[in-house]
């Protein structure tokens, strides 16, 4: 059994149709024009909707459009009189599912009728499955994404556990990425790798002597060789781990400038990584403003000031003005 409503302005047509329909197990509702058909779809769900193409007012195709754009799961089969190519193009770029010619007989209506209704039911039930689907890839996106959570959480605290001097400066430098990324109107997927990426920019630092993560005095340029590997070991052990996001580069490439002068690879310009140019600027910001074992902090006024003055030189320069800006217009501080 399915619910019909019947649009068109004989009043003979509809009441025939209304009984051979109600012969096959249908349930009618009968409408004159388009504003009784509106106000009859506004109070019950249809199946489907027989709608005559020429009509006072409101025409059966408009009425269509009407009903494929406000009830998707409402079939509609145009009726005419007129054997005419472009009423038959318009009522099929109106989404119908049917076009039948007057006059046609009830065995043509029924088959018609039962044909679309079979279409309709098996979209209707892909559809579903499609946001089921959806739904679990969701759910399961979720959860791996918790997962990933939780073990940068732990690698973030085995960094700091070995240089607790800059206990919390991952975490800074993420919050400053992703606030610089989102001034660049970068896409939130990305958004969201930046921050794991800045998690973690430092893992490597577990592969250098706390002597050297500690040491309250210049480092030598053979302890500054040793610190210079930091990258380089963050990315051994990030490289064999599945994500989403290329957080093993991010790691790898958060030291390079623009200008090629970084390290380790010495990669210039567009050959870094957008995700690493970005945690570049925030990383420079943070461990400039901050402490550290061998002096104390140079203050965010100076940390600016450096980014200001290398804006295309070291540093990515739509990352810089991003940094300079959100800072400028107080709308990012560090917790």
């Amino acid at each position: 059994m399915a619910r019909i409503l019947v649009v068109d302005d004989e009043d003979q047509l509809r009441r025939l149709l209304d009984r051979t329909l109600a012969r096959h197990g249908h349930v009618c509702a009968l409408a004159a024009d388009g504003t009784e058909a509106r106000k009859c779809l506004a109070e019950m769900v249809f199946d489907l909707a027989l709608c005559d193409v020429n009509m006072p007012g409101e025409s059966g195709i408009d009425l269509a459009r009407h009903i494929g754009a406000e009830y998707r799961d409402t079939a509609v089969i145009i009726l005419t009189a007129v054997d005419d190519a472009k009423t038959a193009d318009a009522a099929i770029e109106s989404g119908t599912y049917g076009y039948l010619l007057k006059p046609f007989n009830a065995n043509e209506l029924i088959i018609n009728i039962r044909n679309v209704l079979r279409r309709r039911k098996l979209e209707i039930a892909n559809r579903m499955y499609r946001q089921d689907l959806e739904r679990m890839v969701e759910e399961r996106t979720a959860k791996l994404n918790k997962a990933l959570e939780g073990s940068i959480q732990a690698m973030t605290r085995t960094v700091e556990a070995r240089d607790p001097y800059t206990a919390g400066h991952q975490r800074r430098v993420a919050d400053l990425a992703v606030a610089i990324a989102a001034e660049m109107n970068v896409t939130e997927e990305r958004i969201e790798g930046i921050r794991m990426g800045g998690m973690i920019h430092d893992l490597g630092k577990i592969s250098v002597p706390a002597e050297i993560l500690s040491k309250p005095s210049r480092l030598t340029e053979i302890e500054f060789a040793l610190m210079k590997t930091h990258p380089r070991s963050g990315f051994d052990i990030m490289a064999e781990i599945e994500f989403p996001w290329p957080i093993a580069q991010m790691v790898l490439q958060h030291h390079e400038k623009i200008n090629g002068t970084g390290y380790p690879q010495g990669l210039a310009g567009e050959s870094i990584l957008l995700e690493a140019r970005i945690l570049c600027v925030a990383d420079m910001v943070e461990a400039m403003a901050s402490h550290r074992p061998y002096r104390p902090a140079l203050g965010l006024d100076v940390a600016l000031g450096e980014i200001s003055m290398n804006r295309g030189v070291l540093y990515d320069p739509h990352a810089a003005d991003a940094c300079l800006s959100i800072f400028k217009t107080e709308r990012f501080m560090f917790r």
